[in-house]
């Protein structure tokens, strides 16, 4: 009987234990990530787990798998402060990877975008902006219908996404060009495709007020059907940074570029997109409103001005540029 009692003893002492070590707090004090690989099995997880000094023990780590069950996730993991075993075990479990989220505005061009991949840590922003430029294959379905891409400018859908640390460009860019699929069949965008995402991303550019998206599109649509070239402000800039001569302002030279980017030397859209347009400016494209505008222009508001006639649109302009020189002398600033 004394024999079974030191036994019995023995054994809760030995159940505390492992209860300690599976229950209670424990990890690194910093921060440190664990990669999972596809097909790692529970002693190899456990192995890393211990290694990174997230789990106290690898053999207990095996009996919670016992207990818990189920299928343990692939993937990094991010650890920086002291958990107990059963919570590490459960984010596997529930495959609660760490990502880093990358968004890209609507307007965001290829330049824009690689730069902020670069500041959101995946890669050079080099080497991004290379792929965007390398893998135009990701948006053959949808360049069909015009010439051959020179990039997948117009087709990295605007959003918030999460990736991993080790994400590359490719799946990164992979990633927003089947976003841009999703959202543009939800559109109903199926026909004209690339014509319709030169617009949107014109219409992106030149006006903020979702409401006056469609009227500009209006304008554009007029242009081209009296062969009126569109003179966007926003391409002779794209113009530029593909030349990479942009120097924050457009000079009378940049006016003058024979790029076929420049819209106020060559009548008819660009060649291409200039930058990455959100459903507003897409759905504007595809349904412009009828009107017979022919002129916009900026007001002091940031609201735009629509006119038939140059002489409107004379007078429109003259009339935010008094406003501009009102507010600047109010502010005590020479115009």
């Amino acid at each position: 009987m004394k024999f079974l009692g030191i036994l019995v003893l023995l054994l809760l002492i030995a159940l505390a234990v492992v209860a300690g070590v599976i229950y209670l707090p424990y990890g690194p004090s910093t921060e440190t990530f664990v990669d999972i690989a596809p097909g790692t099995g529970t002693e190899t997880i456990a192995a890393q787990l211990q290694r990174s000094g997230v789990i106290r023990n690898r053999f207990a780590f095996y009996l919670l798998r016992l207990k818990m069950g189920g299928t343990l996730k692939a993937g990094e993991y991010r650890f920086d402060g002291q958990l107990p075993m059963t919570d590490v075990y459960q984010r596997i479990l529930n495959g609660d990877v760490y990502t880093r989220a990358f968004t890209i505005p609507e307007g965001y061009n290829i330049f824009d975008i690689a730069q902020a991949a670069e500041a959101a840590g995946f890669g050079p922003r080099d080497a991004f902006l290379a792929a965007e430029r390398q893998h135009t294959e990701l948006i053959a379905a949808f360049t069909a219908d015009g010439p051959p891409p020179v990039s997948l400018e117009g087709y990295l859908f605007p959003d918030t996404y999460q990736f991993s640390r080790h994400a590359t460009p490719l799946q990164i860019l992979s990633a927003m060009v089947r976003r841009f699929h999703q959202e543009s069949a939800q559109l109903g965008l199926t026909n004209d495709v690339s014509q319709t995402v030169i617009m949107a991303s014109l219409i992106e550019k030149e006006v903020r007020q979702d409401a006056e998206r469609p009227l500009v599109a209006g304008v554009f649509v007029n242009r081209l059907a009296k062969g009126i070239p569109l003179a966007t402000d926003p391409s002779v800039i794209y113009a530029a940074l593909l030349d990479n001569r942009w120097r924050g302002t457009i000079y009378a030279s940049d006016l003058q570029s024979p790029s076929p980017y420049n819209t106020y030397k060559h009548a008819g859209l660009p060649p291409g997109p200039i930058a990455n347009p959100g459903i507003a400016a897409l759905r504007a494209a595809m349904r412009p409103a009828r009107t017979d505008y022919l002129y916009f222009v900026s007001d002091a508001s940031g609201h735009t001005r629509f006119s038939a006639t140059l002489q409107e649109h004379a007078q429109q302009v003259q009339s935010y540029r008094l406003a501009q020189k009102h507010q600047l002398s109010g502010t005590g600033v020479t115009p």
